[in-house]
């Protein structure tokens, strides 16, 4: 299968990792919790993880990708202050200011 379309995400923290099984089928990602969180990928998209926080998303299907990566992504979304969780690679977070003294 050649890839047509591709999707990067990127998980900002200290204790966040991704990793993938050979085949590119199910996604194991770690992301602060007890336990590991277990993505069944979708026949049309492969997943790999180039780095332990950096995850690309490939496949023939523009929407299928997109819509694997958004899933992705709203295990651990970004928060506001510091904007660790997952993000695409290329998106701006705009942080919010925190309390001053």
């Amino acid at each position: 299968m050649e890839a047509k379309f591709s999707c990067f995400l990127e998980t900002i923290e200290v204790g966040y990792k991704a990793s993938t099984d050979a085949q590119g089928s199910i996604s194991y990602s770690k992301l602060g919790s007890s336990h590991e969180i277990r993505l069944q990928v979708t026949p049309s998209v492969r997943v790999s993880c180039l780095k332990p926080n950096l995850i690309r998303c490939t496949g023939m299907d523009h929407q299928k990708v997109t819509q694997f990566a958004a899933i992705v992504k709203s295990c651990k979304p970004p928060e506001v202050y510091k904007g660790k969780g997952i993000r695409y690679r290329n998106e701006i977070i705009h942080e919010k200011q925190g309390k001053r003294k």
